[in-house]
């Protein structure tokens, strides 16, 4: 049995995991030990819900678990919530955003590389079937040259929970996904609560639309002979997301670590872009 603890679970995803496992037994043999969060009142309804012990600190279950889930909505917790865990080298989810500071990124990641922690996570936008099947035509240019894409998607930008960093990963990973982890610079126009971000690669250009409240997915590929597009969701998403984590506990190996933080430096790019009003470089990652 695979004994996990869920901290930061004020996130959807914690009653998303524990449906799987709790609820919907969708696998066997792992058993929620335990969650915590800041949000004391959102720990409660899980343990009403759902029968989990709420933890007091977020280090209470360290050397009792064989994985450990960080989904707080607020991506600086991340780190300081998974550190007394990784000298364990036990397994992690880390949920969107990885972190909300480029130097936390790259120092969250040598540590859990020094300490063979193996991780996983980042948005759920990555799982999509619409997203992983524009990520195919791309790869193989079933359609031709691939000239440039289109992808639009919600942002919140008042929020206590890191501002625009708390939503913005789904778009910029769903576009990585796609065209690939390391863009060269940003551009951003903003108008009435809508962000129209130019992300230049080194073979085309990728135009990103945040729109503030709107809850609507989009994902298009302009190529040669065709454009291909449509809105896209969630079904099956999670539960494929979930299923990565349960690989990794298994023994699956980790994602990439220079790549799994790819995406806090394309936002953090795009933040500056809409404060300056210029053209960014996002800046490169180091290697881990």
């Amino acid at each position: 049995m695979y004994k996990i603890a869920i901290l930061g679970c004020e996130n959807s995803h914690a009653n998303t995991f524990l449906n799987y496992i709790v609820k919907d037994r969708r696998v066997e043999d792992v058993e929620v030990v335990g969650v915590y969060s800041e949000d004391r009142a959102a720990a409660e309804k899980l343990r009403e819900e759902y029968g989990v012990p709420v933890a007091d600190r977020p280090d209470e279950f360290v050397g009792k678990i064989d994985g450990l889930v960080v989904t707080a909505r607020h991506g600086g917790l991340h780190y300081p919530y998974a550190k007394p865990y990784i000298a364990s080298g036990i397994p992690m989810f880390i949920d969107k955003p990885i972190t909300v500071a480029e130097d936390d990124a790259v120092a969250f990641m040598r540590d859990l590389k020094v300490n063979g922690v193996r991780v996983c996570g980042g948005s759920v936008a990555a799982f999509s079937e619409h997203i992983q099947a524009m990520r195919a035509l791309v790869a193989l240019e079933a359609h031709g040259k691939v000239l440039g894409g289109f992808l639009r998607a919600p942002i919140n930008m008042e929020n206590p929970y890191g501002g625009f960093h708390f939503y913005c990963q789904h778009l910029v990973q769903a576009m990585t996904t796609i065209f690939g982890a390391y863009p060269r610079s940003v551009r951003v126009f903003a108008s009435d609560g809508t962000y129209t971000c130019v992300v230049r690669y080194d073979a085309c250009d990728v135009t990103l639309v945040f729109v503030d409240g709107n809850y609507l997915y989009y994902a298009a590929v302009s190529c040669e002979r065709s454009v291909i597009g449509n809105t896209f969701g969630f079904e099956t998403a999670f539960q494929a997301e979930f299923m990565e984590f349960y690989e990794l506990l298994k023994g699956a190996p980790s994602k990439d670590y220079r790549e799994f933080i790819a995406p806090v430096f394309i936002h953090t790019a795009i933040e500056r872009a809409i404060q300056s009003g210029r053209e960014e470089p996002v800046h490169p990652v180091p290697e881990i």
